[in-house]
């Protein structure tokens, strides 16, 4: 009797993307700095994303993007709406792209308890003098959703704002932040805020509560900063400067035993990712960084926040470039010094225009040209 050959059954592996192993592997978190439906999906099922961001540039690029979708919708608004003027509808058509993008990360927020599957809103940038209004609107967003985390920012005024409104249980996230000297501000009013719930009998819960600091911003102010005084340092050094300035805050975060954690954003390279995974915070990306990461393979080490940047490169920033010395240490600026630095005046201006930007979208789509 002959036997027929058989062949074994092939056997397949698993291409698992960078970001989903190291997720799975660490307590690094994935948020996808980005609200779009498309994009957001494809971050969730692929790359294993649990949170995501909305905030008036994104609204306006998105609704750029697909003006398809977009354009009937704001007429409609306006139709549901008839005494809004531009402003309000924008504001309309951000609320209702969150609560579209919360509804995504729904099931990541329940698996994790809160602590994660968060859809950030910002509050408007041009309520940034205004502490009082910065919470009314953030307590408003923060029911847009159950798994609403509200930004506002890391100045004297954001912060003051902040605790208040973490008192009132909103989720924070800080945003127009890029120094360790405000971020572990921001961690210690959200600490004030807690002990405050308690003491008042308040209930407990995850809040999920985030800390961002916007390395790429930082390195782009580092940039700027050398530029202006003329000085020659080697530019691969000033890549490093966001890096340092999350590997410290974190470490500071965990020494200190703060609830919150921190959120690095704002990318320019993927050392903003790969330099950080093995800590317990957030890495948030945009959408095209997290898929080219992913595409390249990009390597981490599963410990990579625990070991420190070269000390050359310390040394350089140090020496070569005052400012990194101010975003660096803990006391490097006042409170009072926040609102002033390079990076928050370029990045609140550019928050301010793209709220103009897109109050003039709408005016053009509810007012068209004749």
């Amino acid at each position: 009797m002959t036997l027929l050959h058989q062949d074994a059954p092939e056997t397949t592996t698993e291409v698992v993307p960078a970001t989903l192993r190291a997720a799975r592997q660490t307590p690094t978190a994935l948020w996808n700095d980005s609200a779009d439906p498309t994009e957001l999906g494809t971050a969730i099922r692929e790359y294993g994303a649990v949170g995501a961001t909305c905030n008036p540039v994104i609204a306006l690029t998105c609704i750029k993007q697909d003006p398809g979708t977009w354009v009937p919708r704001l007429r409609a608004l306006a139709a549901e709406h008839p005494t809004a003027g531009e402003n309000a509808l924008g504001w309309l058509a951000v609320e209702e792209l969150s609560r579209n993008a919360a509804k995504l990360l729904e099931p990541a927020f329940e698996a994790s308890g809160g602590r994660n599957g968060r859809l950030s809103v910002q509050t408007d940038p041009r309520l940034h003098r205004d502490p009082e209004a910065l919470v009314e609107q953030a307590v408003h967003f923060s029911q847009l959703a159950p798994n609403t985390i509200v930004k506002i920012p890391a100045t004297k005024t954001g912060i003051e704002a902040i605790e208040e409104a973490a008192y009132r249980g909103v989720s924070i996230n800080a945003t127009v932040s890029f120094t360790v000297p405000q971020v572990v501000a921001v961690g210690a009013a959200i600490e004030r805020a807690l002990d405050r719930r308690a003491a008042d009998g308040l209930p407990e819960q995850e809040f999920g509560h985030v800390v961002t600091l916007m390395g790429g911003r930082l390195d782009d102010w580092m940039k700027a900063t050398v530029k202006r005084d003329h000085v020659m340092v080697d530019p691969g050094v000033l890549e490093w400067a966001g890096v340092a300035a999350l590997k410290h805050a974190h470490r500071v975060f965990t020494e200190r035993g703060y609830r919150s954690r921190v959120l690095s954003a704002a990318f320019r390279n993927h050392l903003q990712w790969s330099e950080l995974v093995g800590g317990d915070l957030v890495v948030s990306p945009p959408f095209q960084w997290i898929k080219d990461i992913n595409d390249d393979d990009v390597p981490f080490r599963t410990d990579a926040i625990d070991q420190p940047v070269d000390e050359t490169t310390m040394r350089v920033l140090r020496t070569k470039v005052p400012d990194f010395n101010r975003a660096y240490e803990v006391d490097g600026m006042a409170v009072e010094e926040f609102e002033r630095f390079g990076a928050t005046v370029r990045t609140l201006r550019q928050f301010l225009d793209a709220a103009a930007q897109l109050d003039a979208l709408v005016r053009d789509i509810i007012v068209p040209a004749v």
